[in-house]
Order: C-alpha cells, then sequence, then structure tokens
C-alpha cells in the first residue's frame, strides 16, 4: 500500500510543504506593504524550490515503481 512506502511518505510531506509556502506566498500578497516586498521573493524562490524537489521525487517514485 502507498502509505507504508517511505518514499511516498516523503513526497507527501514535500507537497504539504509546497501548499504551506504558498498560501504563506498568498498571505504576504494579501498582506501587502513592507511586509509583501521583504517576503514575496523569497517565498516564490521557496516555493519553487520545494516544487522541483517534489517532481525530482516523484519522477524517481515512478521509475522505481514502474519495475515493481
Amino acid at each position: 500500500m502507498l502509505r507504508d512506502d517511505p518514499l511516498f511518505l516523503v513526497i507527501a510531506t514535500i507537497m504539504l510543504i509546497v501548499v504551506a509556502i504558498l498560501l504563506f506566498g498568498i498571505g504576504s500578497f494579501a498582506r501587502g506593504g513592507e511586509f509583501n516586498k521583504k517576503y514575496a521573493n523569497k517565498a516564490m524562490r521557496w516555493r519553487i524550490i520545494a516544487q522541483f524537489v517534489a517532481v525530482v521525487l516523484i519522477v524517481i517514485f515512478v521509475l522505481l515503481r514502474k519495475g515493481a
């Protein structure tokens, strides 16, 4: 079962991190002002990096499970 697979759990965790970063970015955008200027680009970079890691892990997962 998928929920017993450690790699799947890592992927699920990184996907939750992506969502959290996205919500932080939306929140900072909604807040506006100095807070948005300070954190908007950082949040975007964090999200892009986290998404990249998630995609790489998903591809690895699919390739490893393809042969199983």
